[in-house]
């Protein structure tokens, strides 16, 4: 048996490994980095034609117009015609927790079975070794949350820094939230088969019982951590601390305004740090989010509204409304391997409203303030993380994008994926010019 699963085992990694050179992560940043010449975007609307940037031991140490300061030994990247952004962050995404979402069950480790798991930790299911993430880098993507699914609470979230051996190394803030799904009152689109004398419970019905267990739960653990220290340990409930001292968020799943208000006022009463995550009708209740500081993770823009009679183009013009509106907003490029248009789906609301430079901040500073990691990444900053990148392109532009350098706290990382791997393969192959 024990021959059998070797046999097998070796054949898997034979499958997932062939045609694919190994990548392994940087090293740490040995000597001062200067680039020079190019457009910086800082992050925050500001914009430095001609700029250079200076970092060392992973800390950027300067940013400026015209020519840079003599740095002496440092490594000097010319990057004129080029463009300099802050790497692009990731928030909500399965990103190293599925690999191959249909039909490799082992490869998909997102969700636990139960309904209520506080206590689950992604950060430790999170795969360094995915062949996905080298691809998202390539487009800028630099840090990312992966984030359990499944149940009513899902589980707990980090960010991690997207080049490491292991989920240790990736770890950039750990146990930053807890995922909760709220429930949807909405009608079923079918109406479901009817017993003749039997009492049926309407979607609405079914939802207040849940939000009432829901209610139930936050209660005893907010009773829990008032305790002190329990003489009984309850590990669900120890999970849900930070809820209550500050230390974590809620990412409430909702996308109806009523169930958005419910939220709002749920957290509210809990004295919880809430965001919502979707918010499809958050244009419905901006107030309701703005007033009481509750920030929105938009899911896409490149997608269709719910409803059949909204703008087509709603979408698209979510984030401008939230801008006008003065609620915080972010974007996550939700959905199996397209974390990797994450740029795109923010290039997308530039020609409905928004400028680039606000476009920009949703994918930098604005995740960046709604995880909690503003301190030291989501802008070009001295004194933050050197997290940033260089693109021959404009980098919302799908078609003008370029990644030709990327650093992860001033280390230089390997831009290399299996996409471009395939790419250079088949280019030898059919005797074509293979650039990448």
């Amino acid at each position: 048996m024990k021959k059998i699963f070797l046999l097998v085992g070796g054949s898997l990694l034979s499958i997932l490994s062939y045609g694919q050179a190994t990548i392994s992560p940087a090293k740490a940043q040995s000597k001062p980095v200067v680039i020079t010449g190019g457009t910086i975007h800082v992050g925050n609307g500001k914009v430095i034609s001609n700029g250079y940037i200076a970092f060392d031991k992973g800390k950027i140490t300067a940013i400026g117009e015209g020519a840079a300061p003599n740095t002496a030994g440092a490594d000097v990247i010319d990057a004129s015609g080029q463009q300099v952004y802050p790497g692009f962050i990731c928030p909500i995404t399965t990103l190293g927790l599925v690999e191959i979402e249909e039909g490799a069950k082992g490869t998909v480790d997102d969700d636990e079975t139960g309904e209520y798991n506080p206590n689950i930790r992604s950060i430790v299911a999170y795969n360094t070794d995915s062949k996905v993430i080298p691809t998202v880098r390539s487009n800028g993507i630099l840090l990312a949350q992966p984030t359990p699914a499944g149940g009513v609470i899902s589980g707990q979230s980090s960010v991690v820094q997207l080049d490491a051996w292991n989920w240790e190394d990736a770890a950039y803030k750990t146990d930053i939230g807890i995922h909760i799904t709220w429930p949807a009152s909405a009608p079923a689109r079918r109406r479901a088969f009817q017993i003749p004398g039997a009492t049926q419970e309407t979607p609405a019905q079914r939802a207040q019982k849940a939000v009432a267990a829901i209610e139930q739960l936050f209660t005893e653990a907010k009773a829990y951590a008032e305790m002190g220290h329990a003489e009984v340990t309850n590990v669900r409930f120890e999970a849900m601390n930070g809820l209550f001292n500050g230390s974590k968020k809620l990412f409430i799943n909702a996308d109806g305004a009523k169930e958005i208000v419910q939220a709002v006022n749920f957290a509210k009463k809990m004295g919880i740090s809430a965001v919502i995550v979707g918010g499809n009708e958050s244009y419905l209740v901006t107030d309701v989010l703005r007033d009481n500081n509750v920030p929105v993770i938009l899911k896409e823009t490149q997608r269709l509204p719910d409803r059949e009679d909204d703008d087509v183009y709603l979408p698209y013009k979510l984030p401008k409304i939230l801008q006008d509106a003065g609620v915080l907003y972010g974007l996550t490029g939700i959905g199996f391997w397209r974390q990797r248009n994450l740029p795109f789906e923010a290039g997308e609301a530039v020609g409905y409203g928004l400028t680039k430079e606000q476009a920009l901040s949703m994918i930098t500073i604005n995740n960046a303030k709604i995880l909690g990691i503003d301190n030291t990444t989501g802008t070009l900053e001295v004194g933050k993380d050197a997290n940033l990148f260089v693109s021959k392109g404009d980098a919302l532009d799908m078609i003008s994008i370029d990644v030709d350098a990327a650093f992860i706290q001033g280390r230089n990382i390997n831009l290399d994926n299996l996409h471009k791997q395939l790419y250079r393969k088949f280019s030898s192959k059919y005797g074509l010019k293979a650039d990448l």
